[in-house]
């Protein structure tokens, strides 16, 4: 299975979340968020469920951003994965 994160687009307030989509294999399997300063994190996946703090800090579960893609960490695939039942 290969998963992907993008940015969920749209306008966002100075101090607000940033929202991103979580793909497998290009099919919406969860929304992810975190805080302005990557203190609080979040997932809500598509069937309803959803976890805080879904992997230690926010550091750990996105990796890239700036002038890097977007992935997501070894530890974000390992926790989406067990989430999915694999």
């Amino acid at each position: 299975m290969n998963f992907t994160i993008e940015h969920a687009g749209g306008a966002r307030d100075s101090f607000g979340n940033y929202k991103y989509r979580i793909l497998e294999d290009g099919h919406l399997i969860a929304h992810y968020w975190h805080d302005y300063r990557g203190d609080e994190h979040g997932i809500d996946f598509v069937n309803g469920t959803s976890d805080l703090w879904p992997v230690g800090r926010m550091i750990e579960f996105v990796q890239g951003g700036g002038p890097k893609p977007l992935t997501l960490s070894e530890k974000a695939i390992a926790y989406l994965n067990s989430k999915l039942g694999r």
